[in-house]
């Protein structure tokens, strides 16, 4: 599978943020973006999702089960990818394993259908090391707890795609190490991520744009 994206124009707020992004992103690979608030980092990634359209270029994934490569319909990022942005998407109200439950009903797939939906949010909890505050009300949490409970729902359904949006932030150190061994996980098992940061994050293997300048291309 390959993420491809052909000289991105990004815009917001009829102003230009990024021009001439270009990179391919193969399967079992990370992209990260840096680059000073304001550059496009988060612009570039709804871009990637499909929230947004540019203003020119193109993305396209290929390799995807179904895609037109494979003599099927055209597959779309967002069918394969999971976004996580700067809001954790928890509902105050409901545990941290109800919130889960809820994600993982919500974005099962044919890849989720060998394991019960129990079994995804258990395997969750524990790998963003959740499992004891299992039973707490999100609402009580502290803002690294809700940060990781947030992030935990990229383990309860597979989308090869991860998409992150400075997900270190309100972790404290132990919990980003954490953070990075899931996303070096999902590396490993064939996954991308492409992850927006302001800190240092020892992903393998890694490619980098800075973004900022006039043009951005691997």
């Amino acid at each position: 599978m390959q993420l491809i994206a052909e000289n991105l124009v990004l815009e917001r707020g009829n102003r230009k943020v990024a021009n001439g992004v270009s990179f391919i992103l193969e399967s079992g690979s990370a992209l990260v973006l840096t680059g000073p608030n304001g550059s496009g980092k988060s612009t570039l990634l709804r871009a990637l999702a499909g929230y947004l359209r540019p203003a020119a270029g193109s993305v396209r994934i290929t390799g995807a089960a179904g895609d037109s490569g494979g003599g099927g319909e055209p597959c779309e990022v967002a069918e394969v990818c999971q976004f996580v942005g700067h809001l954790d998407g928890i509902k105050t109200h409901l545990t941290a394993s109800e919130n889960l439950l809820f994600w993982a009903s919500y974005l099962a797939g044919p890849a989720d259908a060998g394991e019960s939906i129990a079994a995804r949010v258990d395997g969750a909890l524990e790998l963003f090391a959740l499992d004891a505050l299992a039973d707490i009300p999100a609402g009580y949490l502290s803002a690294g707890q809700k940060r990781r409970l947030g992030l935990a729902r990229l383990a309860v359904a597979y989308r090869p795609l991860w998409l992150l949006d400075e997900p270190t932030v309100s972790l404290d150190a132990a919990s980003a190490d954490v953070l990075v061994r899931a996303i070096n996980g999902h590396l490993k098992r064939g996954g991308m991520a492409v992850v927006a940061t302001h800190v240092p994050m020892a992903l393998e293997p890694v490619q980098a744009i800075h973004l900022g300048r006039q043009e951005a291309k691997l």
